[in-house]
């Protein structure tokens, strides 16, 4: 059974996803901006963000607020705020890839407390509540059981137009490649962790990461089994963005390949 907090983020998705499916049927006739290099603000983009605070805010009011492009607002609680990417993999988006998510997560005290990851485009909705498990479209989800690097696929995020640290992804790639099954760049953070946690990735590791990128991903692999924390030992991966992901077997010796240049 879900909580009323997880409902209403599921129904703000949703929403979102509806609308972000449209526009990407006619993905060439969207207007487009340029925020940065490489890195472009669709108007779908802004509308999702929109509709997804709209939905959120009139549910609990008091909450404070992340969003990648609208900003934070503390809010009357504190205690608590929602943290929102409303199309994790835009850059997909616009070039008709269908490999992109909404990311909602609600933080209580500094926690993850409930995450919402929805793949719009193929219709699957991954949801995760802290002590009730991770789900895909109502099947329990588990990290994969692949104890050794050989037989295994890791994910990832290179950097790309003159964004973060290069030099240490390729070196990165340089060490993990040849001794394991292979390196996948889609290019959406948030599903490159709901794929950690239903078991079709068996890591995932990134540096240069935004709070919105990462906040569902970091619950649902945990409430999978697996395990989540900085590439540097002692890093919040939330904080840091710097992230690394795998199942409890694979963890030590994945680690040890990326932690050996940080």
């Amino acid at each position: 059974m879900a909580s009323a907090n997880l409902n209403v983020m599921i129904k703000a998705a949703r929403k979102a996803g509806r609308g972000l499916v449209k526009d990407f049927r006619e993905v060439e006739n969207l207007q487009v901006s340029v925020k940065g290099a490489g890195d472009f603000v669709t108007r779908a983009d802004r509308e999702a963000e929109r509709v997804i605070k709209e939905e959120l805010m009139n549910a609990r009011p008091s909450y404070g607020w992340l969003g990648e492009e609208t900003g934070e607002d503390a809010g009357d609680d504190p205690t608590r705020r929602w943290i929102v990417d409303p199309l994790d993999g835009t850059t997909n988006f616009l070039h008709g890839l269908p490999h992109w998510a909404v990311s909602i997560a609600l933080e209580h005290k500094k926690e993850i407390v409930a995450a919402v990851i929805f793949d719009a485009a193929k219709d699957e909705m991954f949801v995760a509540e802290k002590g009730g498990g991770a789900f895909m479209n109502d099947q329990r989800l588990r990290v994969s059981g692949r104890t050794r690097l050989a037989d295994s696929v890791f994910a990832t995020g290179i950097p790309f137009a003159g964004r973060g640290p290069l030099p240490a992804a390729l070196q990165d790639l340089a060490q993990l490649m040849p001794v394991s099954a292979g390196v996948r760049r889609f290019g959406a953070a948030a599903l490159d962790l709901a794929y950690v946690a239903a078991g079709r990735f068996d890591g995932y590791w990134e540096r240069g990461n935004k709070p919105w990128d990462v906040a569902a991903g970091i619950l649902m692999v945990r409430e999978a089994g697996g395990f989540v924390h900085g590439i540097r030992e002692n890093d919040d991966p939330l904080e840091s963005g710097r992230i690394i992901a795998a199942n409890p077997t694979l963890l030590e010796p994945f680690a040890k390949i990326i932690r050996a240049r940080d």
